[in-house]
C-alpha cells in the first residue's frame, strides 16, 4: 500500500470521525435546546395555572370571611388547591432539573435546627392522620453549609411520601445525626407502612413512575421520590432506601456541609439560615393547619371617603384576578388599577400613589420592567413595590430586591398574607411620619439630625443639611432648595410628602420654627427678634404669627416658659 493509499484512508477515517462526533455534538445541542424550551414552557404553563388559583384562593378567603360556618368546606377547597400548588411547583422544579438549570446555593447556620423547624410544620400532615410522629436530632445543634430550599422539598418529599403510605396509627420517625467528622449530615426517615417490593424497588427513583409501587391505592406524578434523588444529588449527597414489604421502609440521605464541599459560586456569604420556615405561600402545610386552628379573617367594612387612605396602584394583567383584588383592598385603601407595566407608569404620571402591587410576567412591559423604571426615576422612586409572581425560588426573591422591590410575594398567595405586607410598608411609612414629627415638635432638634434608620434617612438628613446651611438666608425658597437638593419641585414635594406628610413649604418653616425652639433653650438671653432673623424670617410678626401656628402659643410665651423651668 503506498504512502498516498494510507494517506487517503487515514483522511476518510478522519472524515468519518469527524461526522460521528459532529452528528453526537448535534444531537447533544438539540436535547439540550430541547431541553431549556420544555423548561421556558413549564415556567409559563405554572404561571398561567397560579394565576387562576390564586383567584379561586382569593375567593375562598372573601366566603370564609363572609360565610364562616361552612368552615370544613372552605378547609377542603384550600387543601386542595394547595395541592394543586404542590404539584405545580414540583413540575416546575423537575423541567428545571432536565434543562440543567437548578443552581445550588448554601448559606451558613443551624442545620439541625432547620431541620427540626421543617419537620414541625410538616407535623399537621401527621396529626390528620392520627400517627405517631418523633423527630431526634442528634446533636440538637450543629452549624454547617446547606441550600435551605433544597433540604426543605427534600424533607417534605420524604415525610409526606411515608405519610402517603402509613395506615392510621401508624409511626413515622425522622432521626438526624453527623458524621464522625461532622462534615456530613445523615437523615433517616422511617415508617411501618406497606412497604416496597423488590421489583418495585428497581424503578423507585425512576422519574413519572406512578405511586403503585406500594400496595396502597394512592395516586401521585411519579416525580416526588425523582425530584429528590436530584436535589439531593445537587447537594452533593446520596440517597438510598431500604424496605420490607408489609414491614416499612426507610430513607437514607447523607448530605455535605463542610464549606469546602461547595464551590465559590455555590456560597452565599451574605445570607445566614432563618428559622422561619421558607414556604410563606400556600402549602399543603398551611392547609392542613388551617384545619386545627380558627384562621377566619376579620369582617371588614367598605372604606369610606377617608382622606387619609392610602392610594394603591394594583397592576396585574389577568382582569378576574385584577377585578378581585381590587374588590377586596378598596374596603382598606384608595384603588387604582393597570392591566400592564405601560398604563402603570401612565398612572403614576397623574395621580397621587403610595405604594405599587404589581404581578411580574405582563404583556408590553412586565413586572422587573416597571420597578425598574420607577426605582430610577427620581420623582417616583420613593414609591414602594409590591412584586406578585409564579417565582419563588431564594435567586427569584433576590433579583426582585435587587432591583428595588420592596416585598416579593410568590403566588398563589392568601390576600390576608398581602394585606399583612402592605399593611406594614404602610406602617413603617406612618412611624417615619409620626417619629419625625414628634421630634421637630417636643423634643432637642439634634434628634432630628438622627431620624429613625430606613431608606429615606439619607434624604431626610441631606434635606435638613441644606436648610441648616441656609437658615438665616430669607430668600432660600422652595426653588432654592430644591435646586440644592438636585431635584424638580415636584420630586421634592412628592418625597416630602412621602416621608413627613409636609409639603414643601411646611416642611421648611417646621424646621426653621423647631430650630428657634432649640435657639431658644440654648440662648435664654436672646430676644424673640434676634431669633427670628437667625432663622430666615426677614419679618419678626410674620414669625410670631407662623410660630404660633406651629406651636400653638406666641414665642415670646413659649420663651418665657423656657426662662421659668
Amino acid at each position: 500500500m503506498t504512502l498516498t493509499t494510507t494517506l487517503i484512508i487515514a483522511g476518510i477515517l478522519m472524515l468519518g470521525v469527524l461526522f460521528l462526533l459532529g452528528r453526537a455534538l448535534y444531537r447533544r445541542s438539540v436535547r439540550i435546546r430541547n431541553r431549556l424550551q420544555m423548561s421556558y414552557i413549564f415556567t409559563n404553563i405554572t404561571h398561567e395555572l397560579l394565576t387562576p388559583l390564586t383567584i379561586i384562593s382569593a375567593s375562598v378567603e372573601r366566603l370564609r370571611s363572609h360565610d364562616p360556618e361552612n368552615k370544613p368546606d372552605y378547609d377542603l377547597m384550600e387543601l386542595n388547591i394547595a395541592r394543586v400548588v404542590r404539584l405545580l411547583q414540583q413540575i416546575l422544579e423537575t423541567s428545571k432539573s432536565q434543562a440543567g438549570e437548578l443552581k445550588l446555593k448554601v448559606s451558613h447556620g443551624d442545620v439541625m435546627a432547620y431541620i427540626r423547624e421543617t419537620a414541625l410544620c410538616v407535623e399537621p400532615l401527621m396529626v390528620k392522620k392520627g400517627l405517631d410522629f418523633t423527630v431526634d436530632c442528634k446533636p440538637e445543634s450543629m452549624m454547617g453549609w446547606i441550600d435551605t430550599d433544597k433540604l426543605d422539598k427534600i424533607i417534605f418529599n420524604l415525610l409526606s411520601n411515608s405519610v402517603k403510605y402509613t395506615e392510621t396509627g401508624g409511626k413515622v420517625e425522622l432521626r438526624v445525626t453527623t458524621s464522625p467528622r461532622y462534615d456530613r449530615v445523615i437523615i433517616q426517615v422511617s415508617d411501618n407502612g406497606t412497604g416496597i417490593s423488590p421489583e418495585n424497588m428497581k424503578h423507585l427513583f425512576s422519574r413519572f413512575h406512578d405511586g403503585e409501587y406500594r400496595k396502597n391505592q394512592t395516586f401521585g406524578t411519579g416525580i416526588g421520590l425523582s425530584l429528590t434523588r436530584d436535589l439531593v444529588y445537587l447537594h452533593g449527597g446520596k440517597i438510598d432506601c431500604e424496605s420490607v414489604e408489609d414491614k416499612g421502609t426507610t430513607f437514607f440521605v447523607e448530605l455535605p456541609i463542610e464549606k469546602k464541599a461547595f464551590s465559590a459560586s455555590q456560597i452565599d456569604e451574605s445570607h445566614q439560615v432563618q428559622l422561619e420556615h421558607p414556604n410563606t405561600n400556600i402549602s399543603d402545610l398551611a392547609a392542613m393547619m388551617s384545619a386545627q386552628q380558627e384562621v377566619d379573617m376579620p369582617q371588614d367594612t367598605a372604606l369610606e371617603d377617608d382622606e387619609d387612605a392610602y392610594t394603591l396602584l394594583v397592576v396585574e394583567d389577568n382582569v378576574e384576578l385584577l377585578m378581585l383584588m381590587r374588590q377586596l383592598l378598596m374596603q382598606h385603601y384608595h384603588v387604582l388599577t393597570a392591566s400592564n407595566g405601560r398604563e402603570a407608569l401612565d398612572m403614576v404620571h397623574i395621580h397621587d400613589v403610595d405604594l405599587i402591587v404589581s404581578d411580574v410576567m405582563m404583556p408590553e412591559m412586565d413586572g422587573y420592567e416597571l420597578t425598574r423604571v420607577i426605582k430610577q426615576n427620581p420623582d417616583f422612586s420613593h414609591l414602594p413595590i409590591i412584586l406578585l409572581t409564579a417565582k419563588n425560588q431564594e435567586e427569584d426573591r433576590k433579583e426582585s430586591l435587587l432591583i428595588g422591590a420592596d416585598e416579593h410575594v410568590s403566588k398563589p398567595f392568601r390576600m390576608g398574607d398581602l394585606r399583612l405586607r402592605i399593611d406594614n410598608i404602610i406602617a413603617n411609612r406612618r412611624r417615619i411620619r409620626q417619629i419625625f414629627q414628634k421630634r421637630t415638635t417636643e423634643e432637642n432638634i439634634e434628634e432630628v439630625k438622627a431620624t429613625a434608620p430606613s431608606v429615606d434617612n439619607a434624604f431626610l438628613q441631606r434635606a435638613i443639611q441644606c436648610l441648616d446651611d441656609h437658615l438665616s438666608d430669607s430668600d432660600y425658597d422652595r426653588d432654592a432648595f430644591a435646586r440644592d437638593m438636585g431635584a424638580s419641585a415636584s420630586t421634592l414635594y412628592n418625597k416630602l410628602r412621602a416621608v413627613t406628610g409636609m409639603n414643601v413649604t411646611g416642611f421648611m418653616r417646621n424646621y426653621r420654627i423647631k430650630t428657634a425652639c432649640q435657639m431658644a433653650k440654648d440662648h435664654p438671653d436672646w430676644r424673640v427678634s434676634d431669633i427670628a432673623y437667625r432663622v430666615g424670617f426677614r419679618d419678626p410678626k410674620y414669625f410670631a404669627t407662623s410660630f404660633k401656628k406651629e406651636m400653638g402659643v406666641q414665642p415670646s410665651e413659649y420663651f418665657e416658659q423656657l426662662r421659668d423651668r
